[in-house]
């Protein structure tokens, strides 16, 4: 992580606490326009990834709008954002296509069944909500099945052999999501066979969306590449382009701050932080994920070795290994990186551990302020 001042931070932060260095945010909104003004494509943030919606006055000077999951995000996205809202899911009830096709600009359905099924819904907001089809390439670029909506059997999109016999009637776009934490290469990649595929069906559209997974603002991502694809699809098909990156808007914007709160040894030194895997970053349980920590390094590269874990009851809460110049104690604090996107969108209370406090700091002022504070009541709220 480069151009923040985590040294500072963590010297005015709570522990534990997420803090979104608004600098940093400002560098890669400024990336993601020049895309926009270069190329005509318009880009959404992906609510699935970073809805902190404190900062959404300031992203929304740049971006579009938002992508939702579902009527609870369309609903934080119209009323925090206030531009464009368009949503997607694997499947919806009856009462989520109600109430999305009011705060929804863009309604997408992931098969031809919900299409017909709620037809007579979405036509009577013709002209108000724009209907469009999540398509599946069956071309995959991912790493991490868990990850990749292109994997055999996948739910996500429909397959090209689905389209044959069915109308598209009242359908005014084509949306496909193929990537994760990615380059411009997949994606160029991934057009092609989509093209290929799908293009028939592009000179009755009136817009494309490339979905999301692009690292548009992480250093080597071919701008260039990306700008000349957009031009592309509009000039051949006269469509309007978007894209809707999550992690491109936060990279490298956010770190969680956590505490040493004791130091044990079971064959090897153990830290006990107050942050947890699996309440503050369950992705490294889940995918697995290995964050960067500042000044911290590979198990037994330096001289003071320790396993890190969280104060849960869970055994397996372990965060890692890594090594320090310094020896750790209780008090020491410790900066992990890149933990603005996909955390606070999925932590939990499980223990009714603390969650971590949500702040900014605005680098230009040295001035962190702490966003929301989590107590007692936010605890017991969520349960009955």
């Amino acid at each position: 992580m480069t151009n923040i001042d985590i040294d500072k931070i963590i010297t005015l932060a709570p522990s534990p606490a997420y803090v979104v260095d608004l600098g940093r945010l400002r560098h890669n909104l400024a990336i993601l326009d020049s895309v926009q003004q270069r190329s005509g494509a318009k880009i959404l943030l992906a609510m699935k990834a970073f809805s902190m919606w404190s900062v959404f006055p300031l992203i929304r000077k740049t971006l579009h709008g938002v992508c939702a999951s579902s009527p609870w995000e369309a609903r934080l996205g119209r009323e925090e954002f206030g531009r464009e809202v368009h949503s997607f899911s694997a499947a919806f009830k009856e009462s989520d296509v109600v109430e999305l096709l009011e705060i929804s600009n863009h309604l997408v359905f992931n098969s031809f069944g919900q299409l017909e099924r709620f037809r007579p819904l979405w036509e009577k907001e013709q002209g108000r909500v724009s209907i469009g089809l999540r398509v599946n390439p069956e071309h995959s670029e991912g790493h991490t099945e868990m990850y990749d909506p292109c994997a055999v059997n996948s739910r996500l999109g429909i397959p090209r052999k689905e389209f044959e016999g069915r109308t598209l009637n009242g359908v005014e776009g084509l949306h496909f999501h193929t990537l994760c934490e990615q380059l411009f290469e997949p994606l160029e990649r991934t057009a092609k066979v989509f093209e290929e595929k799908f293009g028939t069906f592009l000179p009755q559209m009136k817009w494309l969306n490339l979905g999301g997974g692009h690292h548009i603002t992480r250093e080597g991502y071919d701008l260039d590449g990306l700008v000349e694809l957009v031009k592309y699809f509009k000039g051949k098909y006269d469509l309007q382009v978007y894209l809707e990156p999550g992690e491109a808007v936060a990279i490298g914007s956010g770190i969680l701050v956590g505490e040493v709160l004791d130091i044990v040894n079971n064959g090897m030194d153990i830290a006990i932080l107050d942050v947890s895997a699996t309440c503050h970053m369950p992705d490294i349980l889940e995918m697995p994920y290995r964050p960067d920590i500042t000044n911290g390094y590979a198990a037994g590269e330096k001289k003071h070795t320790y396993r890190l874990g969280g104060p849960s009851c869970l055994a397996g809460d372990i965060i890692g290994d890594w090594s320090f110049e310094k020896p750790l104690h209780p008090g020491s604090r410790v900066a992990f990186e890149e933990m603005a996107h996909y955390t606070m969108v999925k932590t939990t209370t499980f223990n009714g551990i603390q969650h971590p406090h949500i702040c900014t700091f605005e680098p230009e002022t040295g001035v962190l302020t702490v966003v929301r504070s989590f107590g007692y009541k936010d605890f017991k709220s969520t349960l009955s």
